[in-house]
């Protein structure tokens, strides 16, 4: 039940209505909440929005739909888990007396978290019971035991790689698209990790694309690169991914038999490595290649949008020919109709004619800055085609035939 405290627009929420005027203090004190913390609106929203990221929209285990809070004298730490991915994220912002641990409903946080307007708001909990208090409202939920939720393993590792944090980031954005979550081949659901030689390299593939990218990275004690491939579920690196701290310098890789911990700046997620063998990515980058033609991001990317309108389900491909300093890009749909786009190139070799998927170039183009240009290597109509940013990014895409 809600009610209008008179003159002072509050609400009140489950208490009777001889309670309108009580002070709520005087309610937190009287109920004796064991755990009681004052939190930052925007450092505790997005903290916990980065924790409920790996929470289950769907699970048997009704404890998995909640984030376990815990309060210690290292401060505030929020996690979500699905128990195959999972998010540490340590809060800013908070002050606080106690100690103890809570589980917060999910959902209903993050409706209360999405109304709020006060630059501050107090949680407190007992037993099963939370408390959010502003200064105009007031919500109490029912909560299950913390007690319940499955342990997730903290970054104690001392032996590990690290990464710049916008490089590794770039990384991930760079490759993730390429997966294919869907697939039971291989570990197709995931984007392979390679250390060595003072490098690290990703790689993702769907069977119909690959994109490859790599980097420098460090060592912390010594970490041994590992036997096995280590494949890291797409998931798992896009949460990394959006929670990566701005501030943060680097992230650090630990790599074990069967799991994966990764942190940077306040944040640390825990994954299982995904079962199955990784293709041989390698061999399916051609070697040599007969002609290179140099692309500017921006333009290129406008053409292969236009030329993607006039596509559907059945009629996919749009023809790229390359001729005398031009690209067209022609495209036909039955019921639909037809397109034809033009763009001024460098390219003075024999006219090649070859069919993509607009979308597998548009998904590449679209992570990289328009300023930026791009190689485009290709040989012939039914030969994998080779796109590459310089020597730390290189994206095959295979050509669809064109008697489709």
């Amino acid at each position: 039940m809600a009610s209008s405290a008179a003159g002072e627009g509050r609400f009140c929420y489950d208490l009777p209505l001889s309670h309108r005027a009580v002070d709520w203090s005087l309610f937190v004190e009287n109920l004796g909440y064991k755990m009681q913390l004052t939190c930052d609106r925007n450092q505790f929203t997005h903290a916990f929005q980065s924790a409920a990221a790996a929470v289950p929209s769907r699970t048997p285990r009704d404890i998995l739909r909640n984030v376990y809070m815990q309060l210690n004298s290292g401060g505030v730490e929020l996690i979500g888990t699905d128990q195959e991915v999972a998010i540490r994220f340590s809060v800013d912002g908070v002050t606080s007396s106690s100690t103890g641990e809570a589980l917060l409903p999910t959902q209903k946080i993050a409706s209360i978290l999405r109304e709020l307007h006060d630059e501050q708001f107090e949680i407190n909990a007992e037993e099963q019971t939370l408390q959010v208090t502003t200064s105009s409202s007031q919500f109490k939920l029912s909560s299950e035991d913390p007690r319940e939720f499955p342990p997730v393993p903290e970054f104690s590792e001392s032996d590990y790689f690290r990464i710049p944090s916008s490089v590794f980031r770039q990384m991930i954005r760079r490759t993730s698209f390429a997966t294919d979550v869907e697939s039971t081949r291989y570990a197709l659901g995931g984007i392979l990790v390679e250390f060595g030689d003072g490098q690290v390299t990703l790689a993702a593939t769907d069977s119909r694309r690959l994109a490859v990218a790599s980097a420098a990275c460090e060592t912390e004690g010594n970490p041994e690169v590992p036997e096995r491939a280590t494949v890291v579920p797409a998931r798992a690196m896009s949460l990394l991914e959006r929670s990566i701290d701005d501030n943060a310098e680097y992230v650090d890789v630990a790599v074990r038999d069967n799991d994966v911990l990764m942190r940077s700046g306040r944040c640390a997620v825990y994954s299982r490595l995904v079962e199955g063998r990784f293709p041989r990515y390698r061999d399916v980058i051609p070697k040599e290649m007969a002609v290179t033609v140099p692309l500017s991001v921006g333009p290129f990317h406008s053409a292969v949008r236009q030329a993607q309108i006039v596509t559907d389900e059945e009629s996919r491909g749009v023809d790229f020919l390359f001729s005398d300093n031009t690209l067209k890009l022609n495209s036909r749909a039955q019921d639909v109709g037809e397109s034809r786009v033009e763009l001024s190139i460098e390219f003075t070799s024999d006219d090649i004619r070859i069919t993509f998927d607009p979308r597998y170039v548009s998904d590449f183009l679209k992570v990289l800055p328009p300023e930026s240009l791009v190689e485009l290597l290709i040989t012939s109509a039914d030969m994998a085609a080779v796109f590459k940013v310089e020597d730390s990014y290189t994206y095959v895409i295979m050509p669809l035939a064109q008697d489709r």
